[in-house]
């Protein structure tokens, strides 16, 4: 076994070790289906921690020629099905993480000849009766050792993991971004010898100009997932049984963790949050403290048209809708608001509905991490006021404190944050969600929650490791609030929280747009 030839199973066989493994190797049967086809090439990107590298290793476990991986694939989904001996160590591998060679090329300007040259003298110590001693291609190196024993070579597969590292570490130096682009499509395009190129990253493949450099490979990105999408990260059932071995409830780890959606509402949850919260039997963030915030804080404060109403619409629990075709898949290439909230949906703090363009704060872990970003800001010094001041708002709302929670919804109202004047009910629901930010600790927020004969405007359901009374919110628009509360009761909103065992609050607020103020009815409801 090798470095980066053929380095066997040992990273996979730890891994197998680990208290808690879900079994991914459905992505086996993927990749076998295409294995020496021109649908060979595939790149996929995905948050940090998103089981990326778990992947690549298990891809690399199955395939590496000599790694005798059968008893590690046994009892895994991959085995029962008929191409699983079909390509079990039979094919030789190149492994490359290039994290790594960032690191041992120490220089820039070298990391390129740094990589062709580490793994050049690994493919010559192993192939040195068929690659001449003055060889410097490692393409012209793997062509002579393709069609010289192609009875014993069947062709290399490529697993390429961190492959956009250098975008993310050296986003400003376009030089070696565009050498290292051109020695991946030297060394993988229109190769005999490629068999399969299976790529792993943050960020998709980058764009210059209208073509990507790497055009033979099909993308599975946060924006357009496609099949792939179940086999990177864990999906809703594989959280549900985890909760259930680990005696976790399963509604906390959604409100904390879930918002992750791709094609048809399959909900795929970040393994490094899932996987800490069920070993530390407590939910938290997780995810999120791999990074400071201050890398959000960099984005969020660019200033482009928009972008920040966009970004207090989202954390008051709103969608925005984005183009984000024109993203150049890079962390330099900004031309308008879209293209840095694109970027976020990659990096993780933005989930992507695929159907209807929309991006949203997809979970309780990533709102905390905006809030961390806009606290202390400067030019957020308004809405981190206005979450601050969200855990006095609960409180009056919990102390039946009517006339508290009107000021303090006045107090939002005039703080001059322009994507809060109110031109209809809709910016009032939003005002209300951001009023209630704090909320979000210990409540699962429902906007339009069906219930009785329509929908309440917002209603606030505890977790059940919280013993709180639920909170139903009806909104009006220069209307009344007694009207508001009226609606709650004659269309028996409440009916359908028939199954909640506690008091309800009900709350009606109404804005009157003579006055400029809110008024608030606030009574509790026994079921």
């Amino acid at each position: 076994m090798g470095i980066y030839l053929n380095p066997g199973n040992d990273q996979f066989r730890r891994m197998l070790r680990s208290k808690i493994y879900v079994d991914k190797s459905d992505l086996i049967a993927y990749t076998n289906d295409v294995i020496d086809s021109d649908m060979a090439y595939l790149c996929v990107s995905r948050p940090r921690r998103f089981g990326k590298s778990t992947a690549a290793n298990m891809l690399c476990a199955y395939y590496t020629n000599g790694a005798d991986s059968e008893s590690l694939f046994k009892h895994q989904k991959i085995a029962q099905l008929s191409s699983f001996h079909e390509h079990l160590n039979k094919h030789h591998v190149l492994m490359l993480n290039i994290q790594q060679f960032i690191r041992g090329a120490k220089t820039p300007d070298n990391f390129v000849n740094y990589i062709e040259q580490k793994v050049l003298n690994e493919v010559k110590e192993q192939y040195k009766d068929v690659i001449k001693e003055t060889e410097t291609s490692l393409p012209d190196a793997l062509t002579s050792v393709y069609f010289k024993t192609q009875d014993d070579s069947p062709g290399f597969i490529f697993i390429i993991d961190e492959w956009d590292c250098i975008f993310r570490e050296m986003k400003n130096n376009e030089t070696i971004q565009k050498a290292y682009l051109d020695f991946l499509r030297d060394l993988l395009k229109d190769r005999v010898y490629v068999k399969l190129a299976y790529m792993t990253g943050i960020l998709p493949i980058k764009k210059y100009g209208t073509h990507s450099a790497l055009n033979i490979f099909e993308e599975f990105s946060m924006t357009d997932s496609k099949g792939l999408a179940p086999f990177i990260g864990f999906t809703e059932n594989e959280v549900k049984q985890l909760c259930a071995d680990y005696h976790m409830e399963f509604d906390e780890a959604q409100q904390w963790y879930d918002g992750y959606t791709f094609g048809d509402d399959l909900h795929i949850y970040n393994p490094k949050s899932i996987v800490d919260a069920m070993r530390n039997q407590r939910f938290k963030s997780y995810w999120t403290r791999t990074e400071t915030y201050e890398a959000l804080r960099i984005y969020i404060d660019m200033n482009f048209d928009g972008l920040k109403d966009a970004i207090i619409s989202m954390v008051g629990g709103e969608v925005h809708r984005i183009n984000p075709e024109k993203f150049q898949n890079d962390m330099t290439s900004f031309e308008s608001k879209d293209d840095v909230l694109t970027l976020l949906v990659h990096l993780g703090y933005l989930a992507y509905d695929e159907r209807k363009q929309n991006v949203f704060i997809p979970n309780m872990e990533i709102a905390g991490e905006f809030r961390n970003a806009i606290d202390g800001s400067k030019g957020w010094e308004r809405l981190a006021k206005i979450l601050r001041d969200s855990e006095d708002l609960l409180e009056s709302t919990l102390n039946l404190d009517q006339d508290a929670v009107a000021q303090g919804i006045d107090k939002i109202h005039t703080e001059n944050i322009s994507i809060l004047s109110y031109n209809n009910e809709n910016s009032l629901s939003c005002v209300i969600t951001l009023a209630y930010f704090y909320a979000r600790k210990n409540y699962l927020l429902i906007r339009e929650f069906p219930s009785g004969k329509g929908f309440a405007d917002i209603v606030f359901l505890p977790i059940k490791s919280v013993n709180s009374p639920a909170i139903l919110v009806e909104l009006k628009w220069d209307q009344s609030a007694k009207g508001a509360l009226t609606q709650i009761k004659d269309r028996r909103y409440v009916d359908a929280l028939k199954d909640y065992s506690g008091n309800i609050i009900l709350v009606a607020i109404n804005y009157n747009k003579k006055s400029k103020r809110h008024d608030c009815i606030i009574e509790e409801y026994s079921l």
